[in-house]
């Protein structure tokens, strides 16, 4: 027999060490707001280690992604229903969070509060970029294609990335199988390397959650955690609005029970409540579908790809914080680059936001991407990332769930009547 591992002491949580960190940079703020502001650096130094990563982790989750949807050609019709259905569902999460957003007004009147140095001229830089971007579009997508391969990692720009992730993706898929295989293999060896190196730099989130906090508050006073502590319900209620409005929706259109699924899988909603990642979810999702009524073969295709491809909490997520930033700084885009945001989350969203701390890391990367909004309210955003990533990694485990029975019943390969009841997994 087997000995169970045995659990770690709850206070080694990264859930519960960020939770202290952002109420002692809350007190430390409020108390000695001098003293608050000149932790800036701290939250500086971690949002720095963050982008880092960004470039290669869209490079790679983009390329092995098209390698992915190649695999799928495979499976014919179950490819073509996947790919559609997630493209459709994500193109109306992102409508929704900048819809619900919008309605809420979340953000507002941060920006007569908002009145340090650093904040002033990141507005001021937003509006400088974003003018400049509705008055040179073709320089805008000239600027998209990169003239070196390894330079174009070097710059703070990642559409020329995502580019070279696209038409090398595409090049993959136009290998013979037996070279194809060990590129495949060798992307995903590095891309899992690079989670990795983000698990490494997220151990260090306690530390910057402190550091952004406390300058935020001490720069800023107690108005700005009423706002936040606004943002962060609306956020709530956007997030839960969606399972139950949306995806309820897709649940009556193809004769599904809502409550039905998120019973059967509570479990692991229980478990990306404690870890803030649907990631960590994924292999139970793997072992237990199956027993829902669903083909193993079909569980194992789209369920994966989903997590690459369907990932709504993230998608709401960015489409949140960017009418949030929208209005802290009083940034006013133009429909056109809200348009550009809306295809760059398009992408940006693609797989890295199923690890923990990944939406906030595409977060930057669209912000940084686009030049639209100022990447100063990143710290602002990244205090309270803790409290909102576990409706980001409820909502993509309800989705993906649904989505994987969607796609298995309009395949043909959902039989409700071979139900078994939920798999105990340890």
């Amino acid at each position: 027999m087997t000995a169970k591992a045995e659990k770690p002491a709850f206070w080694k949580g990264m859930g519960l060490q960020v939770a202290v960190s952002v109420v002692l940079g809350v007190i430390v703020g409020l108390l000695w707001p001098d003293l608050g502001a000149k932790f800036k650096p701290l939250g500086d130094i971690f949002l720095k280690l963050i982008k880092t990563v960004v470039a290669p982790l869209v490079f790679l989750t983009v390329a092995t992604g098209i390698a992915a949807v190649g695999d799928l050609k495979r499976v014919g019709k179950t490819g073509v229903i996947a790919a559609v259905y997630f493209e459709i569902v994500s193109t109306i999460a992102i409508a929704w969070g900048l819809l619900a957003a919008t309605l809420l007004g979340v953000g507002k009147g941060v920006g007569h509060i908002a009145t340090n140095e650093a904040l002033i001229k990141g507005a001021e830089t937003a509006e400088a970029a974003a003018a400049g971007a509705h008055t040179s579009t073709s320089a805008f997508f000239l600027n998209m294609f990169p003239d070196n391969f390894i330079g174009a990692f070097t710059k703070t720009e990642l559409l020329p990335v995502l580019v070279l992730a696209l038409i090398f993706g595409a090049a993959i898929l136009r290998l013979s199988p037996e070279k194809r295989a060990p590129v495949e293999s060798g992307l995903a060896s590095i891309s899992n390397a690079f989670f990795e190196f983000t698990h490494i730099i997220m151990r260090f989130a306690p530390i910057g959650a402190f550091g952004a906090i406390a300058y935020t508050v001490g720069s800023n006073g107690r108005d700005i955690l009423i706002i936040l502590a606004q943002f962060m319900l609306a956020y709530w209620a956007i997030t839960m609005g969606f399972v139950l409005v949306v995806m309820g929706g897709v649940c009556l259109i193809f004769r599904l029970n809502l409550w039905d699924i998120i019973r059967y899988i509570k479990d692991e909603i229980l478990i990306v409540l404690g870890t803030g990642s649907s990631e960590s979810i994924l292999p139970r999702l793997l072992e237990k579908l199956p027993a829902y009524g669903i083909t193993k073969q079909s569980v194992g295709l789209v369920l994966p790809t989903s997590y690459v491809f369907n990932l709504d909490g993230a998608h709401i997520y960015l489409a949140s914080c960017t009418i949030f930033l929208a209005n802290v700084f009083g940034v006013h885009p133009s429909f056109g680059q809200y348009a550009t945001l809306f295809g760059v989350m398009m992408v940006t969203a693609k797989g890295g936001a199923a690890v923990a701390g990944g939406a906030f890391v595409i977060l930057a990367a669209t912000v940084t991407m686009t030049n639209i909004l100022p990447v100063e309210g990143l710290p602002i955003l990244f205090g309270v990332y803790r409290i909102m990533a576990p409706a980001n990694a409820v909502c993509n485990a309800v989705s993906n769930s649904i989505a994987c029975i969607v796609v298995a019943k309009l395949s043909g390969d959902y039989d409700p009547t071979a139900r078994k009841p939920a798999p105990q997994i340890s």
